[in-house]
Protein backbone atom coordinates (compact mmCIF):
# COMPACT_ATOMS: atom_id res chain seq x y z
CA UNK A 1 0.00 0.00 0.00
CA UNK A 2 2.66 2.50 -1.30
CA UNK A 3 0.19 4.76 -3.65
CA UNK A 4 -1.46 7.86 -2.39
CA UNK A 5 -3.62 9.81 -4.83
CA UNK A 6 -4.82 13.43 -5.04
CA UNK A 7 -7.64 15.27 -7.62
CA UNK A 8 -5.67 18.42 -8.46
CA UNK A 9 -8.46 21.12 -8.42
CA UNK A 10 -10.43 22.03 -5.67
CA UNK A 11 -8.38 19.73 -3.67
CA UNK A 12 -4.88 20.67 -3.94
CA UNK A 13 -5.62 24.05 -5.00
CA UNK A 14 -8.61 26.45 -5.46
CA UNK A 15 -7.68 27.90 -8.90
CA UNK A 16 -8.82 26.59 -11.93
CA UNK A 17 -7.50 25.54 -15.20
CA UNK A 18 -10.00 27.38 -17.44
CA UNK A 19 -9.62 30.92 -15.82
CA UNK A 20 -5.46 30.11 -16.74
CA UNK A 21 -6.07 29.52 -19.66
CA UNK A 22 -8.47 32.40 -20.30
CA UNK A 23 -5.53 34.60 -19.04
CA UNK A 24 -3.14 33.47 -21.00
CA UNK A 25 -4.92 34.08 -24.42
CA UNK A 26 -6.62 37.31 -23.11
CA UNK A 27 -2.28 38.30 -22.78
CA UNK A 28 -0.96 36.50 -25.96
CA UNK A 29 -3.47 38.36 -28.53
CA UNK A 30 -6.38 35.91 -28.15
CA UNK A 31 -8.67 37.08 -26.22
CA UNK A 32 -11.35 37.64 -28.79
CA UNK A 33 -11.18 33.72 -29.24
CA UNK A 34 -11.85 33.14 -25.76
CA UNK A 35 -14.97 35.90 -25.59
CA UNK A 36 -16.40 33.96 -28.88
CA UNK A 37 -15.93 30.69 -27.30
CA UNK A 38 -17.30 31.98 -23.93
CA UNK A 39 -20.35 33.83 -25.31
CA UNK A 40 -21.17 30.11 -27.07
CA UNK A 41 -21.18 28.68 -23.86
CA UNK A 42 -23.54 31.26 -21.73
CA UNK A 43 -26.89 29.23 -22.30
CA UNK A 44 -25.10 26.29 -21.00
CA UNK A 45 -23.54 28.13 -17.99
CA UNK A 46 -26.94 29.54 -16.96
CA UNK A 47 -28.64 26.13 -17.14
CA UNK A 48 -26.26 24.52 -15.17
CA UNK A 49 -26.85 27.49 -12.39
CA UNK A 50 -30.21 27.04 -12.63
CA UNK A 51 -29.98 22.99 -12.13
CA UNK A 52 -31.38 22.31 -15.32
CA UNK A 53 -28.49 20.38 -16.29
CA UNK A 54 -26.09 18.13 -14.81
CA UNK A 55 -22.74 20.05 -13.23
CA UNK A 56 -20.39 17.43 -14.15
CA UNK A 57 -21.53 16.39 -17.52
CA UNK A 58 -21.37 20.51 -18.46
CA UNK A 59 -17.86 20.94 -17.01
CA UNK A 60 -16.53 18.33 -18.91
CA UNK A 61 -17.87 18.98 -22.18
CA UNK A 62 -16.66 22.39 -21.30
CA UNK A 63 -13.34 20.87 -21.05
CA UNK A 64 -13.87 19.02 -23.89
CA UNK A 65 -14.69 22.40 -25.46
CA UNK A 66 -12.55 24.36 -24.26
CA UNK A 67 -9.31 22.61 -25.88
CA UNK A 68 -9.91 23.44 -29.51
CA UNK A 69 -8.88 26.71 -28.19
CA UNK A 70 -5.58 25.30 -28.06
CA UNK A 71 -5.34 23.58 -31.54
CA UNK A 72 -2.57 24.53 -32.77
CA UNK A 73 0.18 23.97 -30.59
CA UNK A 74 2.94 22.41 -30.95
CA UNK A 75 4.53 20.09 -27.45
CA UNK A 76 6.56 23.44 -26.90
CA UNK A 77 3.81 25.74 -27.11
CA UNK A 78 1.64 23.37 -24.70
CA UNK A 79 4.23 22.79 -22.36
CA UNK A 80 4.50 26.71 -22.41
CA UNK A 81 0.62 27.35 -21.79
CA UNK A 82 0.54 24.67 -18.86
CA UNK A 83 3.72 26.78 -17.30
CA UNK A 84 1.42 29.93 -17.23
CA UNK A 85 -1.46 28.12 -16.06
CA UNK A 86 0.27 26.57 -13.31
CA UNK A 87 2.16 29.72 -12.31
CA UNK A 88 -0.56 32.39 -12.62
CA UNK A 89 -3.39 30.13 -11.25
CA UNK A 90 -2.92 26.87 -9.60
CA UNK A 91 -0.09 27.14 -7.73
CA UNK A 92 -0.36 30.57 -6.53
CA UNK A 93 -3.91 29.13 -4.69
CA UNK A 94 -2.16 25.88 -3.79
CA UNK A 95 -3.65 24.44 -0.23
CA UNK A 96 -0.46 23.87 1.47
CA UNK A 97 -1.92 21.96 4.12
CA UNK A 98 -2.65 19.38 1.61
CA UNK A 99 0.28 19.39 -0.19
CA UNK A 100 2.34 18.77 3.14
CA UNK A 101 0.76 15.65 3.73
CA UNK A 102 1.38 14.34 0.11
CA UNK A 103 4.99 15.45 0.74
CA UNK A 104 5.01 13.59 3.67
CA UNK A 105 3.57 10.53 2.21
CA UNK A 106 6.83 10.61 -0.04
CA UNK A 107 9.18 10.83 2.89
CA UNK A 108 7.67 7.81 4.45
CA UNK A 109 8.38 5.91 0.94
CA UNK A 110 5.08 6.27 -0.78
CA UNK A 111 4.28 7.40 -4.38
CA UNK A 112 2.43 10.45 -4.94
CA UNK A 113 -0.24 10.03 -8.17
CA UNK A 114 -2.19 13.48 -8.99
CA UNK A 115 -5.60 12.05 -11.04
CA UNK A 116 -7.73 14.90 -12.38
CA UNK A 117 -9.85 15.74 -15.53
CA UNK A 118 -7.52 18.78 -16.10
CA UNK A 119 -5.27 18.45 -19.48
CA UNK A 120 -2.30 16.23 -19.46
CA UNK A 121 0.09 18.83 -19.85
CA UNK A 122 -1.33 21.07 -17.54
CA UNK A 123 -1.26 18.57 -14.47
CA UNK A 124 2.50 17.30 -15.47
CA UNK A 125 3.31 21.00 -14.75
CA UNK A 126 1.84 20.63 -11.77
CA UNK A 127 3.52 17.87 -10.49
CA UNK A 128 6.85 19.10 -11.65
CA UNK A 129 6.04 21.71 -8.86
CA UNK A 130 5.57 19.19 -6.14
CA UNK A 131 8.69 17.67 -6.62
CA UNK A 132 10.66 14.64 -8.54
CA UNK A 133 9.00 11.28 -8.79
CA UNK A 134 4.88 12.91 -8.76
CA UNK A 135 2.88 10.99 -11.50
CA UNK A 136 0.61 13.05 -13.18
CA UNK A 137 -2.75 11.18 -14.81
CA UNK A 138 -4.71 13.88 -16.39
CA UNK A 139 -6.43 13.99 -19.64
CA UNK A 140 -4.62 13.20 -22.34
CA UNK A 141 -4.34 15.26 -25.78
CA UNK A 142 -4.67 14.29 -29.69
CA UNK A 143 -1.47 15.08 -31.31
CA UNK A 144 -1.15 15.31 -35.01
CA UNK A 145 1.39 16.13 -37.08
CA UNK A 146 3.42 17.71 -33.90
CA UNK A 147 0.83 20.06 -33.38
CA UNK A 148 -2.20 19.26 -30.96
CA UNK A 149 -5.48 18.29 -32.97
CA UNK A 150 -7.98 19.90 -30.28
CA UNK A 151 -9.12 16.68 -29.27
CA UNK A 152 -9.12 14.83 -26.34
CA UNK A 153 -7.48 11.06 -26.21
CA UNK A 154 -10.92 9.28 -25.08
CA UNK A 155 -13.15 10.75 -22.48
CA UNK A 156 -12.13 13.60 -19.83
CA UNK A 157 -10.92 11.57 -16.79
CA UNK A 158 -13.84 12.73 -14.35
CA UNK A 159 -15.47 10.67 -11.91
CA UNK A 160 -15.48 7.30 -13.20
CA UNK A 161 -13.10 7.81 -15.62
CA UNK A 162 -10.23 8.53 -13.01
CA UNK A 163 -11.26 5.57 -10.92
CA UNK A 164 -10.35 3.31 -14.13
CA UNK A 165 -7.16 5.08 -14.81
CA UNK A 166 -5.86 5.02 -11.07
CA UNK A 167 -6.69 1.52 -11.11
CA UNK A 168 -4.72 0.75 -14.34
CA UNK A 169 -1.95 2.56 -13.01
CA UNK A 170 -1.94 0.35 -9.77
CA UNK A 171 -2.03 -2.93 -11.70
CA UNK A 172 -2.98 -4.66 -8.33
CA UNK A 173 -1.40 -2.82 -5.96
CA UNK A 174 -3.90 -1.39 -2.93
CA UNK A 175 -4.35 2.55 -2.94
CA UNK A 176 -3.17 3.24 0.68
CA UNK A 177 -5.01 7.19 0.47
CA UNK A 178 -6.62 9.13 -1.93
CA UNK A 179 -7.55 13.40 -1.19
CA UNK A 180 -10.72 14.51 -3.02
CA UNK A 181 -13.12 17.49 -3.15
CA UNK A 182 -16.72 16.78 -4.64
CA UNK A 183 -18.67 13.84 -5.33
CA UNK A 184 -17.14 13.52 -8.80
CA UNK A 185 -14.08 12.11 -6.50
CA UNK A 186 -16.09 9.35 -4.82
CA UNK A 187 -15.26 6.56 -6.99
CA UNK A 188 -11.25 7.54 -6.60
CA UNK A 189 -12.18 7.85 -2.62
CA UNK A 190 -14.20 4.54 -2.61
CA UNK A 191 -10.54 2.43 -3.62
CA UNK A 192 -8.48 3.80 -1.15
CA UNK A 193 -7.53 2.08 2.41
CA UNK A 194 -7.74 6.15 3.66
CA UNK A 195 -9.96 8.25 1.70
CA UNK A 196 -10.04 12.15 2.35
CA UNK A 197 -12.36 14.59 1.64
CA UNK A 198 -10.57 18.18 1.38
CA UNK A 199 -12.76 20.87 2.03
CA UNK A 200 -16.14 18.95 0.41
CA UNK A 201 -18.96 20.28 -1.37
CA UNK A 202 -22.00 19.64 0.73
CA UNK A 203 -22.95 16.05 -1.09
CA UNK A 204 -19.52 14.64 -0.66
CA UNK A 205 -19.01 16.16 3.14
CA UNK A 206 -22.36 13.82 3.67
CA UNK A 207 -20.96 10.81 2.92
CA UNK A 208 -17.86 11.41 4.18
CA UNK A 209 -19.86 12.28 7.20
CA UNK A 210 -22.10 8.80 7.11
CA UNK A 211 -18.77 6.85 6.53
CA UNK A 212 -16.39 8.04 9.36
CA UNK A 213 -13.92 9.61 6.65
CA UNK A 214 -11.26 12.19 7.72
CA UNK A 215 -12.30 16.17 6.84
CA UNK A 216 -9.82 18.42 5.77
CA UNK A 217 -11.73 21.97 6.15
Amino acid sequence: MNVVAADLEGTLTTGETWRGIAAWMQAHGRAGAYRAFLFRELPGVLFTRLGLRDRRAFQDGFMERAARLLAGLDQEGLARVAEWVVSTELWPKRRPEVLDELWAAQQQGRRVVLCSATYQPVLEAFARRMGEGVVALGTPLVMEGGVFSGRLEGPVRSGVHKAVQIREFLRGEALYAAYGDTLSDLALLELAEHPVAVYPEAALQAVARMRGWRVIG
